[in-house]
């Protein structure tokens, strides 16, 4: 592996920048270089968040990325705004649960997840983030199934009543993003 980049994008309080710091923590804890660099406005919650997780197995030489490999998005707003600038070849994810109009991108792999609704069905709506990492965990294979569940034990350990609903979120997410790379994982 070279390296990637995944932009996360969504509402302040949709969970984007804990996804994106669990999959840095994972891909840190195998021995990746790693930049994670959040932006949100001043609101927080119900404004706009995001954040960029370069991963490399050298140095990152800078965090800000321009067009990223990847884009997960929870909400139209974010999509509009970032589809765009995903490299040709690139993965977009979509929380269809929310996003009405899909990316129209022919050039990227375009994965529509009703992630809320998952979320909802194995236990919280909240963990809708967990549902979208899943899906890019199990798609891109840039970091495996056993550390990010570790992560995600260790980021909840002081709240453990909501590890069991966050990773079944993630897993029903890892499923659907293996699903759509063929089966293959």
């Amino acid at each position: 592996m070279a390296g990637t980049e995944v932009l996360m994008a969504g509402f302040g309080g949709q969970g984007m920048l804990a996804s994106g710091k669990l999959l840095a923590y994972a891909a840190m804890d195998r021995g990746m270089e790693v930049s994670w660099l959040p932006s949100y406005g001043p609101e927080m919650r119900g404004g706009t968040a995001n954040v960029t997780v370069c991963i490399s197995d050298c140095p990152v030489g800078s965090p800000y990325i321009a067009k990223p490999s990847a884009l997960l998005v929870m909400n139209q707003p974010s999509l509009d705004k970032f589809g765009p600038r995903v490299k040709p070849g690139g993965l977009i994810v979509v929380n269809s649960s929310l996003v009405s109009a899909p990316s129209d991108r022919k050039d990227c792999t375009v994965i529509s997840i009703p992630a809320n609704d998952l979320a909802t069905q194995v236990g919280t709506a909240r963990a809708a983030n967990l549902v979208m990492l899943g899906v890019y965990v199990g798609w891109s294979g840039v970091v495996d199934k056993a550390t990010t569940i570790r992560m995600i034990e260790k980021e909840f350990a002081k709240k453990a009543k909501f590890i069991p609903a966050n990773l079944a979120a993630f897993k029903i997410g890892f499923a659907e993003g293996v699903k759509a790379k063929g089966g293959k994982r």
